[in-house]
């Protein structure tokens, strides 16, 4: 198959281009570079410098695709609360015009990268895909619009569209920002030797999954275009903030104790766990241990800052 990944240049993006390679599809990455960086391309891969709000100046460059994984998006909730109309235009109208690029180059079948922020700070945990979404922040509104989108394609028989709602995504090339970026942040920290911040408390819980997994999620069944579908991407477990920060700091040889607490910042959810029985029910299950992801992760920022 021929797959265009928007995004593909980014953090999860540049995993799930690397899954489709090693499936043997043909791919093709459309980045503008604002987050992603060139050298997270496989050489193997097609890269076409682009945004997606300007479909019209490299479409033709393309020509003919199977399906579309779009990925690009503004992943940041504190820049959505102070900037929210970059938001609703990256991941509103953006997804919207992807979805009619998508059935200009001749897709069959169009993914969505959601997140669990649509679902807001609901006590009914764990979290299945019914559950009605009282988002927190303008990322997970913009995020749960967009859905509706993809869905109204999917009904009109546009394209097969398939939402996948990623828990907290972490691993190698994260950057430090975003709704996983915890982790970037403390093993980055950690490996430069810096003070570490935690907002709140740290007993705050999060469904923390590597995004090895994540890539292949976005890979499973590809060219199997069944009925539309929403999907949670998580492992079904609740993990504290403050407990990845102490397998993180007993990687690094540091003492766990005495790190600086400041105040919650807005938008934060309290508490997130995606319930997976329908991606169990879909064929798609997450195998990497938290231990094992979280020494890949620290293991690759330990890399980019040798002491």
């Amino acid at each position: 198959m021929r797959v265009v990944v928007t995004g593909g240049a980014g953090f999860i993006g540049s995993h799930v281009v690397e899954a489709l390679l090693g499936h043997g599809h043909q791919v093709v990455v459309v980045d503008n570079l604002s987050h992603g960086l060139r050298n997270n391309v496989p050489a193997s891969a097609q890269f076409i410098e682009g945004d997606i709000l300007s479909a019209d100046t490299w479409r033709a460059q393309i020509g003919q695709a199977d399906a579309m994984i779009h990925l690009a998006a503004q992943i940041s909730v504190p820049v959505s609360e102070d900037q929210p109309e970059t938001d609703v235009r990256t991941n509103v109208l953006g997804t919207v015009a992807m979805l009619e690029t998508a059935r200009q180059l001749g897709c069959r079948e169009f993914r969505l990268a959601s997140s669990a922020a649509v679902y807001g700070d609901n006590p009914r945990i764990p979290l299945d895909e019914d559950e009605a979404g009282v988002p927190l922040s303008y990322y997970g509104l913009d995020k749960w619009i967009a859905e509706f989108y993809v869905r109204h394609a999917d009904r009109q028989g546009t394209l097969k569209g398939t939402v996948l709602r990623l828990a907290n995504v972490y691993g190698p090339r994260q950057r430090t920002q975003g709704e996983g970026g915890v982790v970037a942040v403390f093993a980055e920290a950690l490996s430069q030797g810096s003070p570490v911040v935690i907002f709140g408390d740290g007993e705050q819980t999060r469904d923390f999954i590597y995004v090895g997994d994540v890539a292949e999620a976005f890979t499973w069944k590809l060219g199997e275009p069944g009925p539309g579908l929403t999907l949670n991407i998580g492992t079904e477990t609740a993990v504290t903030v403050d407990a990845v920060w102490r397998i993180l700091a007993g990687l690094a040889g540091r003492s766990p104790d005495g790190i600086e607490h400041q105040a919650e910042r807005a938008g934060d959810i309290r508490h997130s766990r995606l319930k997976t029985a329908r991606a169990a029910a879909w064929g798609f299950h997450a195998h990497t241990p938290l231990q094992a992801g979280l020494e890949e992760t620290f293991q690759y920022f330990q890399h980019l800052n040798p002491q």
